[in-house]
């Protein structure tokens, strides 16, 4: 049974041995009596029993029902092992049960239900709590449309609970929005639609509990009949619904609670999310945010998910003042990142409206702060590096208020003005004026705030150049969190712009301070205390390493309590801090010195795994102690990763770290791996380089795809690591680079900083990758942007024999006075390759002047990336033509070159023949005097009287071709930067003349009239009275 649940660890094995033991070969009457024997024998085994069926219904399904009839009849608790068992695997181990033990999950909560168990209730809301949002895969449907099912067809059982009641409407009132498109998805709709009027219809003050997001639900499924009906009822006839209801303003004043909010967020997903607010540093959470969103904002059903999270991020996530001030990831960056990855307008509203929507019916006495301050820190701390957030959410906070329901226009007016009377007083932000009334705000929403908030708007004078908004007041008396950190973080911190920004810890003298471990000790058992006692007295680190060993047997044995790893990791975690300070890599490597390194006590535990076979049970207990540890001392990962590379006893068994990874709390190897290497690049770069070889070499699938690893390593590596990772390369036992994926990485280099860039480089070019493969970068490439890139790429072009693809890539770069790169890239291969170079130019002037010219024109207005134009490739020979004069080369007296240019010319339009006419004098020349030495004939043309005023000017569309490609070059780039800015692509601010903000885009807010506040249902359903 154990393999159908990898779930099963060491101690729910054995109760399912102890209880097949006593069951085996005897008769039914004969094996109850063994169960109730063993059962009264005291509370331990009773456990035993209980949970050893438990196991047997998840892990043979032709035994489920016996084995749950024998559950119901010894149990002596009302199951509530079981059920507490229930909880804590859906909760921690979900996603890792396989499918047919998932069924059996199901199948057992719908025996729990019809048997009317205590606490059942709790179970089913943790099954739904299971549900995702935004996720329309099969087994995410199955598990919507199964839970549905027992709560449809024990209708009764679930009126008896009113939690559960609204728990239930809340869960499938969000789902229904996911649930579209195909003939099963509108089927379960149907059944979701049906069973939540019922409830809602039935026992509407069960749901009234819920509190003002029942109204902002009900909105978004405004359209469906049913819910069509039952808003006239609301709007028109409360009373038809319950005598205690008034009407929609009784339940918009109440606030949702924390409970709603967090049961649309998976186990996971919540996990994530307080790990991020409360151990990401503010500058270092890209590669989290990253992950986030590859598993759960990645597919255009995810649009909807972004209103949960932001629900839950104001609602629930209330970090303490000790995190407030310090330097964790604030809770409006991350806010402020899943605004810029909405896609859709609906979305975008959708997700504005969830940020604001405590700010509607704010009251200080019954609100909390905590659920207002993140929309106005975001505004705040977008005004410098994008103004056009800032803007969509002023314009947004102002249209709200007369649009959200027109009849209670009054008290939205009172609720958003008591959230910002509320900011000031607690000074959040305080004064709100530089906010409000900032020069970077385009004229008419400056008029519109100062319409709207007088009080909160400075006097008609501008603000004071050069403070940043908010800078003021700043004192902070009953509000010193905010205060404190804001000041602490520097310019660059808030303008996330093109660097990462990056705190470099300053290392601090450790003052040793005794270890205090007696308040975990009394909670271990005795033999493991004496043996933790002993570990602490332990002087030399043999000893240590010999009591270590007993406390691993002692942790293998069979009656061990999994439940005391826990306290046994925050003993470990505590007794050998100094294992994890300073250098772990000996100063010298040698094999001895390497061997004395990996000695110590708590790289046992290590030791023990590699000497394990995967599939038994030791293996995964003595994971889940690391798992244990790693939560308590993220260090531990990494350690690992050196054991693994350094000692002999790990020989070719790195693999092990792909175990560990999916034992962490995180579950997934690419996060693991990633945040262990960013963990040792912190502390010790020596340490990072050793790792590096081995790192590529075991995990190129999580290495070679995209250039996280990479960026870590160049931003802190020396030139001497530099030149040592490069003899790697060239020696063959490092990897860094992959064709399929070298292209990205590249591209996404050209955000680092330059010796980050010129790393990156060199270790590119110690590969034998072809230049081919890397040559599309040239057109990402700004002459004024990216000179690291396109120096190397300059001089490994020169060793080249240019091929026709490198040459158009080099042709269709915009042609500009200061750009020097294409001229002196086809001037050196004039030199070295004239007939080849000529071939080519033929063939691509002839070419693109073939092109009919309208298709050509739509062809380089509809692809992102520079399109090549006759007009463009004649300029850059142009400027080539004027480079050669006064040189002996004759590159332009090839009869290829002179044969094209007669070709173009014979087709091309005046304007063109007067603009090149330096040039096709050459091929009239050609044309007149077939039999003249080329030479003499080439002296003139060059030497040509005419003056060209035209020669250096950039074609008349050029400079916007220079602008906009500004936005090409963010395309391949991840939709996150730093903290989450949209790419340069995305069209945030249009400039006006005097450099304000003019209309933020469609993708913030439109504002003709108020169609995203419209868009979808963010207006309430107006029926006709009646």
């Amino acid at each position: 049974g154990g393999a159908a649940f990898p779930v099963v660890c060491g101690r729910l094995e054995r109760c399912m041995g102890i209880v097949t033991s006593l069951t085996n070969g005897v008769s039914e009457r004969e094996a109850n009596d063994a169960l109730n024997a063993h059962v009264c024998k005291g509370a331990p085994q009773h456990e035993e029993i209980c949970l050893g069926l438990f196991t047997l219904v998840l892990t043979e399904p032709a035994q489920a029902q016996k084995c749950y009839r024998d559950l119901a009849l010894v149990s002596r608790d009302g199951m509530n092992i079981v059920l507490n068992k229930i909880n804590q695997i859906l909760m921690e181990k979900y996603l890792k049960l396989q499918d047919a033990c998932r069924t059996q999950l199901v199948w057992l909560l719908r025996e729990l239900v019809k048997s009317g168990v205590l606490g059942a209730d709790g179970v089913c809301m943790t099954f739904m709590k299971q549900i995702a949002g935004g996720d329309v895969t099969a087994k995410n449907i199955w598990l919507a449309e199964n839970v549905l099912d027992i709560l449809t067809e024990q209708r009764e059982w679930v009126l008896k609970s009113s939690i559960l009641i609204a728990m239930a409407v809340y869960t499938y009132l969000r789902l229904i929005v996911d649930h579209h498109g195909t003939s099963q998805l509108q089927a379960l709709r149907q059944k979701e639609v049906d069973f939540c009027i019922s409830l809602l219809r039935e026992r509407f003050m069960d749901c009234f509990m819920i509190g003002r997001d029942l109204v902002r639900l009900l909105q978004n499924v405004a359209r469906i009949p049913e819910f069509e009906q039952l808003w006239k009822d609301i709007i028109h006839n409360p009373q038809a619904l319950s005598a205690q209801f008034t009407g929609v303003l009784q339940l918009l004043q109440l606030r949702t609670s924390r409970k709603f909010l967090a049961c649309r967020l998976t186990p996971d997903m919540e996990t994530k999310l307080l790990f991020m607010t409360s151990r990401v540093r503010f500058g270092q959470q890209k590669r989290y945010q990253d992950w986030f969103q590859r598993q759960y904002l990645s597919t255009p059903d995810s649009q909807s998910l972004r209103c949960d999270l932001i629900r839950y991020i104001c609602g629930v996530v209330h970090p303490s003042n000790e995190v407030l001030s310090s330097d964790i990831l604030p809770r409006w960056a991350i806010i402020g990142w899943l605004l810029t990855t909405c896609t859709s307008n609906v979305a975008a509203s959708n997700a504005k409206l969830a940020l604001f929507y405590d700010w509607l019916f704010f009251s200080p006495e019954k609100d909390n702060i905590m659920n207002i301050e993140p929309a106005i820190l975001v505004m705040n701390h977008s005004m410098k590096p994008h103004p056009a957030i800032t803007a969509t959410l002023l314009d947004f906070m102002c249209r709200i208020i007369p649009n959200f329901y027109p009849p209670l226009e009054v008290h939205v007016r009172q609720g958003v003005f008591n959230s910002l009377t509320h900011i000031v007083e607690k000074r959040v932000l305080a004064p709100l004026a530089p906010l409000f009334d900032n020069p970077k705000l385009d004229k008419e929403l400056r008029a519109m705030l100062r319409e709207k908030f007088p009080e909160f708007c400075s006097s008609p004078s501008p603000p004071i150049e050069g403070r940043a908004p908010g800078s003021s007041g700043r004192g902070g008396l009953s509000w010193p969190a905010h205060g404190s950190w804001s000041c602490r973080l520097t310019e660059a911190a808030l303008h996330w712009g093109k660097r990462e920004f990056r705190f470099h810890p300053i290392k601090e003298t450790i003052v040793e301070e005794p270890v205090d471990i007696t308040p975990f000790l009394d909670q271990l058992d005795e033999s493991l205390k004496d043996k933790v006692l002993l570990l602490q007295k332990g002087s030399d680190t043999e000893a240590q390493c010999e009591v270590m060993q007993e406390i691993v047997d002692q942790v293998l044995e069979e009656d061990f309590d999994s439940e005391q790893l826990s306290i046994l990791a925050s003993c470990l975690q505590e007794l050998f801090k100094a294992h994890f300070r300073g250098e772990v890599l000996p100063e010298e490597i040698t094999e001895e010195s390497l061997e004395e390194s990996v000695g110590k006590p708590l790289y046992l535990i290590f030791r023990n795994l590699c000497q394990m076979q995967e599939d038994n049970s030791s293996f995964s207990l003595l994971l889940d102690l690391l798992s244990e540890l790693y939560q308590k001392q993220p260090k531990i990962g990494y350690h690992l990763l050196y054991y693994l590379r350094a000692s002999k006893a790990a020989a070719g068994k790195m693999n092990l770290y792909e175990s560990f990874a999916q034992a962490t709390q995180l579950g997934d190897l690419h996060t693991c791996l990633m945040m262990d290497m960013k963990a040792c690049q912190e502390d010790d770069v020596r340490l990072l380089c050793y790792l590096t070889p081995s790192i590529y070499t075991e995990f190129p699938d999580e290495t070679l795809r995209s250039g996280e690893l990479l960026n870590m390593i160049v931003a802190v590596i020396d030139s001497a690591q530099l030149q040592e990772l490069v003899c790697h390369v060239m020696m063959g036992n490092l990897v860094m680079f992959r064709k399929d994926s070298v292209l990205n990485i590249l591209i996404q280099s050209l955000d680092w900083e330059t010796f980050e860039q010129y790393c990156t480089w060199q270790l590119f070019l110690a590969h034998n990758i072809p230049l081919e493969t890397i040559i599309p970068i040239l057109q990402h490439l700004k002459y004024k942007e990216h000179p690291e890139a396109l120096s190397c790429l300059l001089l490994q072009l020169r060793r080249e024999k240019p091929s026709e693809e490198m040459v158009k890539m080099v042709l269709s770069r915009p042609c500009h006075p200061d750009d020097q790169f294409t001229t002196s890239i086809l001037r050196h291969w004039c030199i070295k390759h004239d007939d080849l170079l000529a071939e080519h130019i033929k063939s691509l002037l002839i070419k693109n002047n073939s092109l009919p010219r309208k298709r050509q024109s739509l062809r380089s207005s509809s692809s992102k990336l520079a399109q090549l134009t006759l007009e463009q490739i004649l300029e850059h020979l142009d400027n080539l033509r004027l480079n050669l004069t006064n040189t002996k080369q004759n590159f332009f007296s090839q009869t290829p070159i002179l044969q094209a240019l007669q070709h173009v010319q014979a087709s091309c339009d005046e304007a063109h023949k007067m603009k090149f006419s330096d040039l096709f004098s050459l091929a009239e020349e050609y044309e007149d005097s077939s039999s003249k030495p080329p030479k003499s004939r080439r002296k003139a043309a060059l030497s040509s009287p005419r003056s060209r005023k035209n020669a250096a000017q950039p074609a008349n569309n050029e400079e916007e071709s220079a602008s906009s490609s500004a936005s090409v070059s963010a395309t391949p780039r991840g939709p996150l930067e730093s903290w989450g800015v949209a790419p340069r692509g995305v069209p945030a601010t249009e400039r006006g003349t005097s450099g304000h903000v003019r209309e933020p885009s469609s993708q913030w807010a439109s504002r003709q009239g108020c169609s995203t506040l419209s868009g979808v249902p963010m207006r309430f359903p107006t029926p006709s009275p009646g």
